[in-house]
């Protein structure tokens, strides 16, 4: 028989309508176990070099995707770019993962994640950086630094616990230089008042900071921030959003952090301007120059907002860009 659309759906109901009414006439059999309606723990882990890394999921959020989410775009058509990727109608969905870096030396944490507060375990919710570190093995007390990409909510808010402390009592926090300026301003936070987003951002960023400025170190962008880690300029999504290159032997890995927002969309379309860049023309030109090398090197590329594990490898397509994704390894 031909496999046609028709066949298939038909098929599928007769199994169905077999598994409710089998033809013995006994009732179908329970299962003995209910569901256990929890998610596995989202940690994997891979090698540089002689560095032992960790993606680490901190979340997924799906919302109805807003008016403005893509802002140079019409609605309708970033809308379809979602639904191409099989996202739920309406929606669009963003995933959240930082990196532990195990230099051998030194245990840092790159990106933090949204913050315990809001994890929501049996709604798939974010906040699952200190749940999923637990279940790799990882006692947050050993992590020596913190680095921060740049400070959105989502990078930077898992720094504290639940009830206020220190998530990571023995970490160093490093943050960019340029964004701490921008984000501590007190002009710049009167310039934000008409903007809602803008103004939780930056009375975010001084609560979850507050009491532990002077502990604060600051980088610069084209420096060994720690051994075997460099800083690299990407700036537009903020002023001093930073990338980073970890390189052990002949081995490196490009951690974009927020190059690009979900790929599905940003890096298939690197010219669209997700609401979240605060310069969108140059976050547009600090992607195309990101990327451009980061094909040409053959580079292997870690995004904070691709699936998880988010790690892979990023091809060019005349003008746009594709991830192709790296393929689970069950061995280190």
């Amino acid at each position: 028989m031909q496999m046609t659309r028709r066949n298939l759906l038909t098929g599928a109901a007769a199994i169905g309508a077999t598994a409710i009414a089998p033809a013995t006439g006994f009732l179908p059999a329970r299962a003995a176990a209910p569901p256990l309606g929890a998610q596995a723990p989202g940690f994997y882990r891979y090698k540089v070099g002689s560095f032992e890394c960790t993606s680490i999921n901190d979340g997924a959020r799906t919302f109805p995707m807003p008016d403005t989410f893509v802002k140079n775009v019409p609605k309708e058509q970033a809308l379809a770019a979602a639904e191409a990727a099989y996202m739920p109608k309406g929606m669009v969905t963003v995933p959240f993962n930082p990196q532990l870096i195990n230099t051998g030396s030194k245990l840092v944490l790159i990106d933090c994640g949204n913050g315990v507060a809001t994890f929501e375990p049996s709604k798939g919710a974010v906040g699952r950086t200190l749940h999923n570190l637990a279940a790799a093995g990882v006692d947050p007390k050993s992590i020596d630094v913190v680095l921060m990409s740049h400070l959105h909510p989502d990078h930077t808010n898992g720094i504290r616990a639940a009830d206020g402390s220190m998530a990571f009592p023995n970490a160093e926090i490093m943050v960019p230089a340029m964004d701490w300026a921008f984000w501590m301003s007190d002009e710049n936070a009167a310039k934000a008042e008409s903007n809602p987003m803008m103004k939780n951002y930056f009375a975010g960023v001084k609560k979850i900071y507050a009491g532990i400025e002077g502990k604060v170190t600051k980088y610069d962008w084209g420096k060994e921030v720690v051994p075997g880690i460099n800083s690299v300029a990407t700036p537009g999504h903020t002023p001093g959003h930073t990338a980073f290159v970890i390189a052990s032997g002949s081995s490196k890995i490009l951690i974009q952090s927020d190059v690009t927002n979900i790929p599905e969309l940003f890096l298939r379309n690197p010219d669209w301007h997700v609401a979240f860049d605060i310069d969108p023309v140059m976050a547009q030109e600090t992607r195309h120059k990101f990327y451009d090398m980061a094909a040409a090197e053959k580079a292997m590329v870690v995004g904070f907002h691709f699936t998880f594990p988010s790690i892979g490898h990023v091809e060019k397509d005349g003008a746009k860009y594709r991830l192709i994704p790296v393929a689970w390894n069950p061995v280190i």
